[in-house]
């Protein structure tokens, strides 16, 4: 373990990557030295408030510095992997914003570049360090639900305004035909149906569906994505896991929506809206009924969620974009493994990259490559 702090760098600091600095400031084993991004002037402007000296209009020219060990990746999601890549290639630490690839072929080329390198990658998958996401793992890690079999996922949110201010989703996200944003629904899942095995479960075929096109952008064209894409996800255990992401449909959010399913056990989130999670665990009472997920706290909360510090309260994501920094910092220290390494990362990204070609064979089943035969 090193005693120097690991000197980050922040890739798209003037957009989503500025969200992660008070996180990091907050660390005593880390210390922000660079700021990168394309928009100059605010990159001055961010430069100037948070009294970085070093920033770079190039993300190259950063990685190539000397100034930096780690870098948050938080650009569009077009340039995760190609900037991920780009970092891994000289040994500096990655953590990404999700997803982690827009392709299969960018996929292949991030995974052969983790491999190569000695630094550590990680996917800031945030969903998965909430503390009802957080807690529901351990209960599964303990085997109270049984063996898991069925679980859901949604993240439904409508952003037809914001594909306006953010022009790169309205061709990434709904300007593709699939289930183009599955990770924030699909992470928890699958970590839930990994807590209990020592084999890693994973996603081995998908099925994607959807609604056809009822609406249109402000310039008149109907988006490519359907309104609202379910993808049906077949485990190598043989679980099942029904994926809905839908950006386009005129309602209310509700991007918490989680169910699982096992032999001795039940969770239901929230629906958004004056509801509270619930469980059922055989072990606790012989009868099928609900009880609050939250009664189960002070029994089963790791204790990293008991007492949360006040960066972890005011962090966003409900708590996960602290939680996932303190791991990947962790990790970088201690050389040890992440949650959320190349290969998981995939497991979360190539399903929803699969259900593309899915779709475009009339919803036939399509085998979803395993990461780990990438060499």
């Amino acid at each position: 373990m090193t005693n120097e702090p690991i000197r980050f760098g922040i890739i798209g600091a003037a957009g989503r990557g500025n969200s992660f600095v008070r996180t990091l400031r907050a660390n005593p084993a880390t210390e922000l030295t660079a700021l990168c991004d394309l928009r100059g002037e605010q990159l001055a402007a961010n430069a100037a408030e948070l009294d970085v000296e070093h920033t770079f209009l190039d993300a190259g020219e950063m990685v190539r510095s000397g100034l930096v060990d780690a870098v948050v990746v938080g650009t569009p999601m077009q340039f995760h992997a190609p900037q991920a890549i780009l970092a891994l290639e000289h040994d500096i630490h990655v953590l990404s914003e999700v997803t982690a690839a827009v392709s299969v072929e960018q996929s292949r080329d991030l995974v052969r570049a983790a491999r190569r390198s000695s630094a550590i990658y990680m996917m800031a998958e945030n969903y998965t360090y909430t503390k009802s996401s957080v807690l529901v793992c351990e209960l599964a890690r303990r085997g109270l639900f049984g063996e898991p079999y069925y679980g859901e996922g949604a993240y439904i949110h409508e952003l037809k305004q914001h594909n306006e201010v953010t022009p790169w989703r309205r061709h990434w996200q709904t300007g593709v035909n699939g289930c183009t944003y599955p990770t924030h629904s699909l992470g928890p899942v699958l970590q839930w149906f990994n807590a209990d095995r020592t084999r890693p479960d994973r996603v081995v075929a998908v099925s994607a569906m959807g609604t056809g096109h009822h609406y249109k952008d402000p310039r008149g064209d109907h988006y490519e994505m359907e309104d609202s894409v379910t993808m049906m996800c077949r485990l190598a255990s043989g679980g099942l896991v029904q994926i809905r992401v839908d950006m386009l449909s005129d309602r209310p959010h509700n991007m918490v929506h989680y169910a699982l399913q096992g032999t001795d056990g039940a969770y239901e989130s929230t629906d958004g809206y004056e509801s509270t999670p619930k469980v059922w665990l055989r072990e606790r009472n012989a009868t099928p009924t609900w009880e609050p997920l939250a009664s189960l706290e002070d029994e089963f909360l790791p204790d990293f969620w008991k007492n949360p510090p006040a960066e972890a309260a005011q962090a966003g994501h409900g708590g996960g974009d602290y939680w996932e920094v303190q791991d990947f910092v962790h990790a970088i220290l201690t050389q040890g493994e992440v949650p959320i390494g190349i290969d998981v990362a995939m497991d979360m990204t190539l399903p929803g990259l699969i259900s593309q070609q899915s779709l475009a064979q009339g919803s036939s089943w399509v085998a979803v490559p395993d990461p780990r035969n990438w060499t």
